[in-house]
């Protein structure tokens, strides 16, 4: 039931950024985690940065250093800024928003997905 939609996604140059959002259809503060997957034709879906209810976050070794995760609470929405963008970051960003935990102690864990955005960094 909860709708994720990316934005910012676009063609840029090597070197260059861009900053991507993802607006949730529910409040993000009740999100255990939400976080950026990228995609490239072809090729398994991997994840880029990850941000907890309480702040933490942690990122792929190739993005480390270059872009940064973060959340607007009053917006109900994740960024991803994304700077020194090589050729290699070209892919379909998706945002993800995920549950977890157990209920009378049986364990779940869920997923939702946003359509994705394609950014493309030329060389």
């Amino acid at each position: 039931q909860v709708q994720l939609v990316e934005s910012g996604g676009g063609l840029v140059q090597s070197g260059g950024s861009l900053r991507l959002s993802c607006s949730a259809s529910v409040s993000i503060f009740s999100i255990n985690t939400m976080g950026w997957y990228r995609q490239v034709l072809g090729k398994q879906r991997e994840l880029v940065a990850g941000i907890t209810s309480s702040g933490g976050t942690n990122y792929a070794d190739s993005v480390k250093g270059r872009f940064t995760i973060s959340r607007d609470n009053a917006k109900n929405t994740v960024y991803l800024k994304m700077n020194s963008l090589k050729p290699e970051d070209t892919a379909v960003y998706y945002c993800n928003a995920h549950y977890s935990g157990s209920y009378d102690y049986t364990p779940y864990a869920m997923d939702y997905w946003g359509k994705g955005t394609l950014v493309t960094v030329s060389s």
